[in-house]
């Protein structure tokens, strides 16, 4: 039986977080009853994860094309693993599915987060093994302990609000043309086998359902998406869109999007995009590419409505409010941030990582239609979309009592020149601007000087943040650090701070050598004991826009 996920975006990490995903060369029993308890204990409600079987791994990302496993051994492996799943307690079985991936034959382990817990599995596989709570640490499982321990205890009578059933409802409200639709626009193998299933086999197997046959109830994320009026089972459960023509406040239209939640988002959003946003095309003299900016940015617009229907608690009765002005869009939903976020939390970061997340079921079908992005992307995505259409910064509010949570974004202001400054300015000197981060390679790549540009102090921010978010964080501290003198990988890393570990080289040194900014001293030779780093005339172009360079 297939399962509700396209299998390349689940092994690329598309669909859901690497932390999620476990790899496995060949198969492990040990370590696996780890994982799966550790990923039904689910601490951080993530939702679950998988166990990729016949793919081997390296520092938590998969090597393909995959070892696979020899098909022979898959009805044998598949026993072995329910007979496992026995030895995790209160009971829990993840759900199998073997795949064939590039001609190799591979093993799925969906391990949904339980609604039990805390599960604990035996440490070893010996006749005297102790029992332990597993719990998932970044890409481990492990054993735990404190205040984690702590934490998990506090879950076992607490399930998310959108994996619990819905007593008021019945699976005669689930619509089968959404789930069909959605699971085709995923391109999930189930699709295919949806067609001849029953409503009852596809919702337990969608994970939409539970309880016995003769008493099998919906849960509420498979009401929220594939029933036709959610709003009857949660009040108010729509986005209302109040756009105010001026600033009188008396010359408005209203408008509501109701229905299931990826439909009435997707409706929100195309209106916004096809009744608000103006684009701005301006002509600078001695510039081939016009510049293009928007009053709103849709990217940012998108991530920050998508994060209010991610977030928003389906359990209160009140709506997601839209309120557009002609200087700037109010987003508000209701109630605030999961703790430890806070009002003081929000105006100090442009990087938010919960620990905790109120709608975990929710989140995994937004991801897999590719509504929103994994954690902790959304408010450096608003961030970024906000500087690269010279827009003023986002902000983001609520109260002491995290009651709601409001985002902000401003218009962006049209700046009107004189066209005798307008001549002058743009004659004696190129203005840069940069969206992408292919942009700023291409330039920095370029033979020609860069000495008659023009670097403004938003356009290095610009720079800075994009080529953080695509390269690596420590860019420019590497540059600066080979600019003075050639350095070896180990000494680099130490300046940064950094172990002297082959990931951290893999996420920091290596993309800059490949674009170019920095060269090997030894270049016949990249595995010379002597092998050091220097800065290349591109790498200096960039500090140039960073205004880094030394004279």
């Amino acid at each position: 039986m297939g399962l509700p996920v396209n299998i390349e975006d689940l092994i690329h990490g598309k669909a859901v977080e690497w932390e999620r995903l476990e790899f496995k060369k060949g198969w492990n029993p040990e370590e696996i009853i780890h994982s799966i308890c550790a990923f039904a204990n689910d601490l951080n409600n993530w939702g679950g994860g998988y166990i990729i079987v016949g793919i081997e791994e390296n520092n938590g990302q998969p090597i393909l094309p995959p070892k696979g496993i020899v098909p022979n051994f898959l009805d044998s492996i598949q026993g072995e693993a329910m007979q496992l799943s026995h030895q995790v307690l209160p009971n829990y079985f993840p759900i199998m599915q073997p795949y064939v991936l590039n001609a190799k034959h591979i093993l799925v382990l969906w391990c949904p987060a339980g609604d039990n817990r805390p599960y604990t599995a035996p440490s070893s596989q010996g006749k005297n093994a102790q029992r332990y709570p597993y719990i998932r640490f970044g890409s481990r499982s492990i054993i735990a302990k404190g205040e984690n321990l702590r934490r998990l205890n506090e879950l076992a009578a607490r399930v998310p609000f959108d994996d619990r059933t819905n007593g008021s409802a019945k699976i005669d409200n689930f619509d089968l043309g959404l789930m069909q639709a959605f699971l085709q626009e995923v391109k999930s193998d189930l699709f295919e086998e949806s067609k001849k299933l029953s409503m009852t086999d596809l919702s337990r197997n969608m994970l939409i359902a539970k309880g016995p046959d003769e008493d099998l109830l919906p849960v509420n994320v498979g009401l929220l998406f594939f029933c036709k009026e959610p709003e009857q089972f949660f009040p108010r459960c729509w986005i209302e869109l109040v756009w105010h023509k001026d600033g009188s406040g008396r010359n408005f239209s209203e408008k509501y999007f109701k229905g299931p939640l990826h439909i009435h988002l997707r409706a929100v959003l195309a209106f916004i995009q096809n009744n608000i946003l103006v684009e701005t095309v301006t002509k600078i003299p001695g510039i081939a590419e016009a510049q293009r900016v928007w009053n709103f940015p849709y990217d940012a617009i998108e991530e920050a409505i998508s994060n209010a229907v991610y977030h928003k608690s389906y359990e209160l009765g009140s709506p997601i409010e839209i309120q557009i002005w002609p200087d700037k869009m109010e987003i508000l939903s209701y109630p605030g941030p999961v703790p430890p976020v806070d009002a003081q939390i929000l105006k100090q970061n442009k990087r938010i990582v919960a620990r905790d997340y109120r709608n975990r079921r929710i989140g995994d079908f937004l991801k897999e239609l590719h509504l929103t992005e994994g954690r902790g992307t959304g408010f450096p995505t608003i961030y970024r979309a906000m500087l690269e259409n010279t827009s003023p910064d986002p902000i983001f509010e609520t109260d002491e009592q995290c009651t709601y949570f409001l985002t902000t974004l401003p218009a962006r202001v049209s700046v009107q020149v004189s066209d005798q400054v307008g001549v002058h300015v743009y004659d004696t000197v190129n203005l840069l601007v940069f969206n992408t981060i292919d942009e700023i390679i291409a330039y920095c790549n370029a033979v020609e000087s860069c000495a008659s540009d023009q670097v403004s102090d938003q356009v290095s921010d610009q720079v800075s943040s994009i080529v953080s978010d695509h390269i690596s964080v420590y860019a420019n501290d590497i540059l600066v650090n080979l600019k003075m003198k050639p350095m070896s990988k180990k000494s680099l890393l130490q300046v940064l701070g950094l172990s002297n570990h082959i990931l951290n080289k893999q996420r920091h040194i290596d993309p800059i050598l490949e674009v170019g900014w920095i060269e090997y001293t030894i270049p016949d030779n990249p595995k010379d004991r002597n092998q050091k780093y220097k800065i290349s005339p591109s790498g200096l172009k960039l500090l140039t826009l960073l205004k880094q360079a030394q004279e």
